[in-house]
């Protein structure tokens, strides 16, 4: 079976060949493995503009990112060509429409593949409660009458009820206060073990990709490339429970003095 996702020696330049040339990302290279029935977590840390949001467009096949200036994207085993329904992406700007209830905004995905108005909501209800809203008293709300954690368990719902192969997530949770974000971070383990795909989670919180992470890929200060991939170890308690443990905070510092490192080569 060919990896799932895989870069070679990728390299993003944005208006190369001009004065204004900007190099997001260099040299990147990994491979993800399609863990058939299971699925891999991959949480991507780095400083601030070293091309971790570039990474994860080009996965997703979005302009202005995708495609890259050298080297191969591959997607199961093939040059990528562009977005595909194989992939599904959230961002941390709660991304909805506002002129649709909860359940329309879920189904929409489902509405744009031509499934009909009454097999849609009902799977859009069923996804509603998967992550953790009350059908009854949410399905029929707007966006502007949600929580920043409710808009974001909507448009992770709008996402998986699509039932992508590829999870990619840029900071999903950064804006959630510390306790909506240790549910979220539990909601999202659960769920990926249900729907088995593979995961690539953006974030700037050493503890979040520590915690959710099979692997962390740590990158270098811009242009982006990995500087270390780091095994660590899966989300099998609680974050409340599991981010207090000896081990754990152990991981999290060796991290947390690598970008300390990378921050003090930037002055």
């Amino acid at each position: 079976m060919p990896p799932i996702v895989e870069f070679r020696h990728v390299t993003k330049t944005y208006a190369a060949g001009t004065p204004r040339a900007f190099t997001a990302v260099r040299d990147v290279t990994f491979c993800v493995e399609d863990l058939e029935g299971v699925g891999e977590f991959i949480a991507i840390l780095g400083p601030s503009g070293c091309g971790k949001s570039t990474i994860l467009r080009l996965i997703a096949g979005l302009a202005p990112q995708f495609p890259q200036t050298s080297g191969e994207v591959r997607v199961h085993g093939r040059a990528l060509n562009g977005p595909g329904a194989d992939r599904g992406m959230v961002f941390q700007d709660y991304t909805s429409f506002d002129n649709r209830t909860v359940v329309d905004n879920v189904a929409f995905g489902l509405e744009c593949r031509g499934v009909g108005r009454q097999a849609r909501r009902a799977e859009a209800l069923e996804w509603i409660a998967r992550v953790g809203l009350d059908v009854r008293k949410d399905a029929h709300k707007y966006p502007h009458q949600l929580s920043g954690g409710m808009r974001q368990r909507v448009a992770i719902a709008r996402t998986l009820i699509l039932k992508p192969r590829i999870i990619l997530m840029d900071e999903p949770f950064g804006a959630l206060d510390p306790v909506t974000r240790h549910n979220m971070q539990d909601l999202l383990v659960s769920l990926w073990r249900e729907v088995q795909a593979t995961v690539f989670f953006v974030t700037h919180d050493v503890t979040e990709a520590v915690y959710l992470g099979d692997r962390v890929y740590v990158l270098s200060n811009s242009p982006g490339t990995i500087l270390h991939a780091l095994r660590v170890a899966p989300p099998d308690r609680p974050a409340r429970i599991m981010q207090r443990e000896k081990a754990f905070q152990e991981t999290v510092f060796g991290i947390r003095d690598i970008l300390d490192a990378l921050e003090e080569g930037r002055d």
